[in-house]
């Protein structure tokens, strides 16, 4: 049987996110950054929006690796794919967009996976 997960008060008493939405919130999440390679990122900056406003609600809980996971995949996939889109004129950028591509779809499984297994994906 699964450990209970700990969920804190926040200060002014009221309780935090239900933890079902949260992951619910993190698999969303997941999906809008896998839709990202089809629909040319606008997905995955809406996650990463979705992360930041909603990292406070899950601080604490078993979730919060996750937030950071995609929060993390997000901005290191952007950094790469700037620097790859710069040197597409030099051979070597379209191997760094393709291990980036590679890269992402990685961490993407690997947490998504780690989400349904209900573990971090560290």
């Amino acid at each position: 049987m699964p450990e209970t997960e700990y969920i804190p008060a926040k200060p002014d008493g009221q309780q935090s996110q239900e933890p079902s939405s949260a992951r619910n919130l993190a698999v969303v999440v997941y999906i809008l950054q896998a839709l990202s390679f089809f629909l040319g990122g606008v997905t995955a900056l809406v996650g990463v929006i979705i992360n930041y406003v909603k990292l406070d609600d899950v601080r604490g809980t078993w979730i919060e690796p996750h937030f950071r996971w995609q929060i993390r995949t997000f901005w290191i996939g952007l950094l790469w794919t700037v620097i790859g889109v710069i040197t597409t004129m030099l051979i070597v950028g379209w191997f760094i967009l393709l291990g980036i591509a590679i890269w992402a779809i990685y961490r993407i499984v690997k947490g998504a996976l780690a989400l349904n297994d209900g573990k971090t994906p560290i």
